[in-house]
């Protein structure tokens, strides 16, 4: 089992997500794609893994199915395994080299999966009160479960489904597939 290890917030994350996002949309032009920073990583003040979580959205998921072998060539490494689950996501993961390990998560723009992890991430960019109970949730957690990355990640699943009913994400059945089991684990 992987060990949870976090790091303190740093603007260093923001400047790799910079170079990230350039370098996804060149890979992807001349289609117009979003390219959002999510995860723990995205919010200042924020502990996390040394993982810089990425959201592509494209118009539609066969644009990025189109981009798998170019997305290879940059080192980003495509994982099918979870769409059982997520049907409506791309994973790509690249492996640090230098700095963070990089997490890309492409979906349709504007699709519920879009909008949940924005809005989740939105919730604890304006709500210090809300980060803070979130620092201290993963540093418990971390604690709790220091040798088992997949719980850890489980374990923050009901507090994320909270926040989410609570700035009114719309699809209790897509916010549980997204933010609960197994499922959650690759973020």
């Amino acid at each position: 089992m992987a060990a949870v290890v976090l790091s303190a917030y740093t603007d260093a994350w923001q400047a790799a997500f910079a170079r990230v996002r350039a370098e996804l949309l060149l890979a992807f032009a001349p289609q117009l794609v979003k390219v959002e920073h999510i995860g723990s990583t995205a919010v200042r003040g924020l502990v996390a893994k040394p993982v810089l979580n990425v959201l592509l959205g494209a118009k539609h998921l066969s644009e990025i199915e189109s981009r798998i072998q170019i997305l290879a060539a940059l080192g980003y490494a495509y994982v099918s395994k979870y769409e059982r689950e997520l049907p409506m996501r791309r994973y790509f993961v690249k492996s640090a080299s230098g700095e963070l390990r990089v997490h890309l998560h492409a979906v349709v723009h504007r699709s519920p999966l879009w909008q949940q992890h924005l809005l989740f991430r939105d919730a604890l960019r304006a709500d210090a009160g809300l980060a803070s109970q979130y620092v201290e949730l993963t540093l418990r957690l971390a604690a709790a479960f220091a040798n088992d990355k997949a719980a850890y990640t489980d374990a923050k699943a009901p507090f994320i489904r909270s926040v989410l009913a609570g700035v009114g994400a719309d699809d209790k059945e897509d916010r549980g597939q997204v933010y609960g089991g197994d499922v959650a684990r690759p973020s």
